[in-house]
Formats: C-alpha cells, sequence, structure tokens
C-alpha cells in the first residue's frame, strides 16, 4: 500500500495553506472510508440480507460525502488564500486601509462557507456511521464507532477554523449567523457521535 505523503509534508511546512481546514476535510474522509468498511463487510452475507438495501444506501451516501471532503481540502486552501493575501495588504494611509479592510471583509465569507460545508459533510457522517454500527457487520462495528469519533473531531477542527475568522467580521449581525450555526451542529454532533460511541462501546465491553 501506497501512502501519498505530498499533502502531509504541505500541512507540515510554513506555506499558509493548506490548513486546519484541509485537514479536516481530509480527516473527515478518512472517517467516511472507515464508516464505509463496516457497511462493505456486510454486503452480500446472508447474515445481514434483510439490511442489504439500507446499507447499499449508506455506503452511496458516504461514497458521495468522501468524494466531497477530498475535493473540499484543496477548496479550502483556494478560499483561504485571498484572506491571507488580504491581511497583508498595506494599511499606511486611510484609502490603503480601507482597502484592506474591505478586501478582508470579502474575503471572510468563503474563508467560513468551506469549513461550514466541512462540518455539514462530518455531520452526516456520524449519522451514516449511527446506522452501520446498528445494521452493518458486527466484526468491524468498532470502526463504526471510530468512524463517528473521527468525524466529530474533523467537525470541530473545521468550527474552530470558522471562529477564528468570524472574529475579523466587522458585521455582527453577520459573525452572530455563522456562530449561531457552528455552535449548533457542534452540540448536535457532540450528542449524536457520543450516542454512537456508547453503542459501540456496549457491544465490545
Amino acid at each position: 500500500m501506497n501512502l501519498d505523503t505530498e499533502f502531509l509534508e504541505k500541512l507540515a511546512s510554513a506555506e499558509p495553506a493548506p490548513g486546519g481546514g484541509g485537514a479536516s476535510a481530509y480527516a473527515g474522509a478518512l472517517a467516511a472510508a472507515l464508516a464505509a468498511m463496516v457497511g462493505n463487510l456486510a454486503v452480500g452475507k446472508p447474515k445481514y440480507a434483510d439490511e442489504q438495501e439500507g446499507i447499499r444506501a449508506s455506503l452511496d451516501r458516504l461514497a458521495q460525502l468522501r468524494a466531497r471532503l477530498l475535493e473540499l481540502v484543496p477548496a479550502d486552501a483556494d478560499a483561504y488564500l485571498p484572506l491571507n493575501r488580504a491581511y497583508r495588504m498595506p494599511r499606511g494611509t486611510e484609502d490603503e486601509a480601507a482597502a484592506r479592510q474591505a478586501a478582508i471583509q470579502e474575503a471572510l465569507g468563503p474563508a467560513c462557507d468551506i469549513p461550514l460545508e466541512i462540518m455539514e459533510a462530518c455531520s452526516a457522517i456520524i449519522d451514516e456511521a449511527d446506522y452501520l454500527a446498528r445494521h452493518g457487520s458486527k466484526l468491524a462495528v468498532s470502526d463504526a464507532g471510530a468512524a463517528a469519533v473521527l468525524a466529530r473531531g474533523a467537525l470541530v477542527s473545521a468550527a474552530m477554523n470558522i471562529f477564528l475568522n468570524v472574529d475579523s467580521m466587522t458585521d455582527p449581525e453577520r459573525a452572530l449567523r455563522y456562530r449561531a450555526r457552528v455552535n449548533e451542529m457542534m452540540i448536535s454532533a457532540q450528542m449524536r457521535s457520543d450516542i454512537v460511541a456508547s453503542l459501540v462501546m456496549g457491544y465490545l465491553q
């Protein structure tokens, strides 16, 4: 098995991107793949004959989530770089400071929206992990729990990027909308991933 380390090397470097958002998306894709294994191990098995339709539907959704999260790895970098450039703009005069602030405010939206989409995808993975923990291969139930926990970690990581960017927003209502949505998703993800983890631990202990 060949592991492509190019992304990890760039992540570890001093380059401004990729960063936390891309890492979150990549971790989410790993969670989706791990959850899918739990389903694939049950596909075609007589023991899970009554679950085949639901498992295959879950696998289709996980494949879409995994593909989208991998797209969001470079998308997050592309969204952040204009913001990074805006922060580096000169601000020695009033006009320069105003132009810099306008560029920052314009770039903050995409820099928040991509991590928000990462959060939404990771939230959906938790639901799939929950389903597969209950209906997928019991031989891999620990992987369903791991997928839920990993997806929640990726979701929280993406949330941190949003909170950091929201702090630079000059429109308080705009900032409040992002904070409210992110907090809502984090609370929900915590509750649902804890349910999956407890369920899995119940099987294992």
